[in-house]
């Protein structure tokens, strides 16, 4: 298994949607450059609608994605600059890491609400993300985080995983 492969989708499926209380500067910046498509130093409407259906958010009304742009967009030109999307990642950090936050994460994860995470959610998620990680990888994702080594992870040992990511 390709480990910068694996640490890249581990980094897309927690930090995308998780609580962002252990991101780095530069995983902040990496996160930009995704929304950022076309690489022109700003997101437009239409990059960010199509970062919030990447991150399983589904097709979202024009009026919510302009809405969305202009509470954090401070110059009030329509884009969102890197300093802006720094400052608004900076402050939901700090306010991410609640109890009440993981859990719903961890909610998001298991989508048929048995209280775990299965193989069968992770991949669910993977693929709303635009990824395709490969059966081997996500097993190996579960088995780093399942300490009771059933085969899935429950909430508390999601919740480890989020202790381990915010102290790095």
């Amino acid at each position: 298994i390709n480990a910068e492969y694996m640490g890249t989708l581990s980094e897309c499926l927690f930090f995308s949607i998780l609580p962002m209380a252990a991101l780095t500067d530069e995983q902040i910046k990496e996160a930009f450059n995704l929304f950022d498509a076309d690489g022109s130093g700003a997101i437009d409407a239409e990059e960010m609608a199509l970062a919030m259906k990447g991150l399983g958010f589904g097709d979202q009304p024009r009026e919510e994605i302009d809405k969305m742009i202009k509470s954090i967009d401070t110059d009030e030109n329509g884009l969102i600059e890197y300093p802006e999307f720094e400052k608004m990642m900076k402050a939901k950090m700090s306010t991410k890491d609640s109890p009440e936050e993981i859990l719903k994460a961890f909610q998001l994860f298991d989508m048929d609400k048995t209280g775990k995470i299965s193989f069968t959610n992770l991949k669910a998620v993977a693929k709303m993300l635009g990824e395709n990680p490969g059966d081997d990888v996500l097993h190996e994702m579960i088995a780093e985080a399942d300490e009771d080594r059933d085969g899935e992870i429950s909430f508390h040992e999601f919740k480890n995983v989020m202790v381990q990511m915010k102290g790095k």
